[in-house]
């Protein structure tokens, strides 16, 4: 069974962050550049909040408001679900799925140390049951007498 830890080996280490007083506009010129759904909004090495393409969509596009002088703050989630690295990636995806979200903070000791996406989950999920069907399959086949 694979793990956060595990996840965060394969996936490498960069962590995207954005202050929560910079504007959405800057928030959204990293995520396209960077080619990811969301950042971790941090002030003073806490984590405060997560803002999402979701969050852009919702709380700034159809309100009518402007990317370019709306702070990160004023739409960032803050209500932060968060994993440590021995969580399964199981665990992940039943939180995930059960608060409808797509990204995870990963915190050690109370610091962020990654970020993990439903992308990522369902990636390892995937990549054990490969490995469980070529076992069985092997096992079936008498490859291990």
């Amino acid at each position: 069974m694979i793990n956060v830890k595990q996840m965060l080996e394969q996936k490498g280490p960069e962590i995207w962050t954005i202050s929560p007083e910079a504007t959405v506009y800057e928030a959204l010129k990293v995520m396209a550049d960077r080619d990811i759904g969301a950042l971790i909004v941090v002030e003073k090495d806490q984590v405060v909040g997560i803002i999402s393409e979701r969050d852009y969509a919702r709380k700034v596009m159809l309100k009518g408001k402007s990317s370019l002088d709306t702070p990160v703050k004023d739409i960032m989630s803050t209500e932060i679900y968060y994993v440590g690295p021995e969580v399964s990636a199981e665990e992940c995806m039943a939180l995930m799925t059960e608060k409808r979200i797509r990204h995870l903070p990963v915190l050690d000791n109370g610091k962020l140390i990654g970020v993990i996406s439903i992308g990522d989950v369902v990636k390892s999920i995937i990549s054990t049951q490969k490995v469980t069907i070529e076992h069985l399959q092997n096992y079936i086949m008498g490859k291990y007498q």
